[in-house]
């Protein structure tokens, strides 16, 4: 029994690293570190960059629902995300790391993701394809479910960074998607991936917390 327990505890600890997240970090830094660095000397805060980056995915979410997908994916893609990359290093390299702020970031991200969600239904029903609607808002669900099973789980302090479609992963979906303009597909397709990454946490939150 001892032996068994042992061994879910060893597969939640291996499992507990999101792998993409992981190697996205280790391969990016000697990228983030200068312009990072750079940022640090023109004094701008980690919360500022958040919040930039927050308004720029709304400013993409925007172009999508007025159909400028590819345009929309451009601003996400090469101007959004990296102000989402370089806030959590500058804190670090600034040592400016705070709950408010990794709270904050949290939040933002929600309503990030949410508004570009909210910009593909708005294509849609323009466009009077239902079913795309349809898929927008359980691709909404299913990403907000991936997020709040982790949240939950850290508040009973259970470890649970586990499945590949993290926010990340959620993201570089939506970018190749919005690029390629296949929104419709792409919709769906984020759908089902971040539903199983819900529920595979959940198992995972469950096999950790039998220990």
């Amino acid at each position: 029994m001892q032996e068994n327990k042992h061994e879910v505890a060893n597969f939640g600890d291996l499992m507990s690293q999101n792998i993409m997240e992981v190697w996205a970090r280790k391969n990016t830094q000697f990228i983030l570190d200068p312009i990072v660095g750079a940022i640090a000397k023109l004094g701008i805060s980690p919360n500022a960059l958040t919040f930039i980056g927050f308004l720029l995915n709304v400013v993409a979410g925007v172009l999508i629902g007025y159909g400028q997908v590819v345009w929309g994916g451009l601003v996400m893609t090469f101007i959004a995300m990296p102000f989402d990359a370089f806030d959590g290093a500058l804190a670090r390299a600034t040592h400016k790391q705070s709950k408010f702020g990794a709270f904050f970031d949290s939040v933002l991200d929600r309503v990030a993701e949410g508004a570009l969600l909210v910009g593909l239904a708005v294509l849609f029903a323009q466009r009077g394809d239902l079913m795309s609607v349809i898929g927008a808002f359980a691709a909404m669900i299913g990403s907000f479910m991936v997020s709040y099973t982790r949240a939950r789980a850290e508040g009973l302090d259970l470890e649970c960074k586990v499945g590949l479609f993290s926010r990340l992963g959620r993201f570089l979906l939506l970018a190749i998607g919005l690029l390629i303009n296949q929104p419709a597909a792409t919709v769906w397709l984020l759908a089902i991936l971040s539903s199983a990454t819900a529920i595979q946490r959940i198992i995972h939150v469950y096999r950790v917390a039998q220990v």
